[in-house]
Formats: C-alpha cells, structure tokens, sequence
C-alpha cells in the first residue's frame, strides 16, 4: 500500500511538472534554439543518451533546436595517437595544416557522426555537416594580440588555420528545418579560397550561428554550472553591463571571459538570450526552457 501510494505521488508530480510546463512549451513553439555541445558530457555515453533524448523531445514540443559541438580533448587524443606535435603561441594552439586535417577528421567525422547517431537512435532524424558544406560558415584567418609589457607594443601571433566566422549563411540550416530535421553542426568553417580549411572554436561557431538565425536562445553547455560571484555562487541572471562592470573587477577571469563574449556576441546579433550552463546536469536545456527556475546564469542585453 505505501508502495502504491509513493507511486501515485510520483504521477502526481509529474502531471504537476508537464503542467505548469505549458507557458514555456507555447512560448518557445516555433522558436530556434541553438545548443553547444561540449565538455566532459560529450565523452561520456549516459551523458550522450540523454542529452540526444532531450534535443528530441524538444523537436517534438515545436521548438527548433540546432546543435554545435565541440571536441578539444578528442583532437588531443588523436594528435597523440598520430604522434603529429602542437605548436603553442602564447598558450594558444597553432592548428598548421597537418594539424587541420585531423581537426576535420575528428570534428566532421567520429564526433560529428556520434551526436547525429545518438539523436537517431532516439527516434529524431539529425543530420551532420560541417561550416564548409555549402559556405554556412566563412571564416576568415584569426589574428590574436599580445601586448609586450615592457615594450607596451602590440604583437600579432600566427595561430595559423584558426578562423573566426566572418559570414554564416543561416538558409542552409533553415532548410534542413523546414523539412524536419536537426542539424548537427561540426566547427569547421570555409576559406576565402576553395582549399582553405579552418578550425573554429565550438563557442566562437555556436554564437555565429545563432546570431545569424535571430534564435531565441543561445545555450553554451560546459563544465561548470554557470557564472559564479566572488562568493563562489551562481548568478542565474545577468545583463550586459553587468557583466561588463564583473569582467572589470576580476569576478569574471580566465576561460569564462571567451564564454560571456560569446553570449554578448549573440545578442547584439539579435539572439533574445544566452545561457551558460552545466552539460552535465541531468535534461538542463529541459530544465531551462520549460520550468519557471531554470538552469545556469541566463545572459540578456538588458
């Protein structure tokens, strides 16, 4: 009797849960959503299952979701297997043209092919491509800048086929929508010349993209459960100039910098929001879109 009492109580919170779900369903309806994948959650299999049964159920609600991933530590693993060296500028990887043809084996290929088998396998219909199919994503050749500080003279280091997103053609994901299915998109993007590869950092392509489909949300999935404060808490909402104001006391440093002006980017492109967020946390993009107290630190303009 217990039993069948804790069960009962079970259906009735989840009844509750797709109820007060429905405000959230009707506003993202039609909507685009653009997901980075990335992280320790992309090398895990349980972690893989989940998030593909999660991008699906979400196309079957009505939203839209497009998936850009990424795949550092897997492009590592193989650079090692192929014994091939990395070169480093100032930390920063030079991806030479030994090096990007692993980066496009890697991206384009295993990781790109295992997201798209694993939303297959839970009845979506995705399909995978690159930034060069097409032209979706143009790059140009990125210029990073070091600042010498004795000098104070500006240095440009040569990071070589690393590219930033100079032109995203959103028509070439918009068709595969319209006829129902997910793109899944590999950070691999074109040159100004037709044997020009680049590699582009998965956060760098995500907010590309979804500036150039005006989506409705941006959600970069990492590794850590959002922005924090000094006090090591999360911030679960924040505007532009707030992040502006954190960045320059020093509450937001390291590798969280790149994230937040990847969001910025998006939103000054047109995208209403951007969430940073935990990949690892069990249905978070479910949790963030369809409940009222969400997931992560959710970034607007204002």
């Amino acid at each position: 009797m217990e039993i069948q009492r804790a069960m009962k109580r079970d259906w009735l919170a989840t009844a509750r849960t797709l109820s007060e779900a429905l405000p959230y369903l009707q506003r993202y309806d039609g909507t685009t959503i653009v997901v980075k994948f990335g992280g320790h959650a992309m090398g895990d299999a349980e972690a893989m299952e989940r998030f593909a049964r999660d991008i699906v159920l979400m196309k079957q609600c009505g939203v839209n979701p497009v998936v850009v991933h990424g795949g550092g530590p897997q492009i590592n693993d193989m650079l090692e297997r192929l014994q091939i060296p990395s070169e480093f500028a100032d930390g920063l990887r030079v991806t030479t043209t030994e090096t990007v043809e692993v980066v496009e084996m890697v991206l384009a290929g295993a990781i790109n092919k295992r997201i798209v088998a694993a939303i297959n396998g839970q009845g979506g219909k995705a399909v995978g491509l690159s930034g060069k199919d097409s032209n979706l994503i143009v790059c140009e050749k990125a210029l990073k800048k070091k600042k010498d500080p004795e000098s104070n003279i500006e240095k440009v280091l040569d990071l070589g086929w690393v590219g930033e997103p100079a032109e995203v053609n959103p028509r070439v994901l918009e068709v595969f929508i319209q006829s129902d299915f997910i793109p899944v998109v590999a950070p691999v993007g074109a040159g100004r010349k037709p044997d020009e590869t680049y590699n582009i950092n998965g956060d760098t392509a995500a907010g590309a993209v979804a500036g150039a489909m005006k989506a409705e949300r941006l959600m970069l999935l990492t590794d850590v459960q959002g922005v924090k404060n000094q006090e090591g808490e999360v911030l679960t909402r924040l505007t532009k100039s707030e992040i502006e104001a954190l960045i320059a006391d020093g509450t937001i440093s390291g590798g969280m910098i790149p994230k937040v002006e990847t969001a910025l980017y998006g939103i000054d492109r047109g995208v209403e929001g951007a969430v940073i967020m935990d990949g690892r946390t069990p249905h978070g993009i479910l949790l963030e879109l369809f409940t009222q107290h969400g997931a992560g630190t959710l970034i607007t303009g204002s």
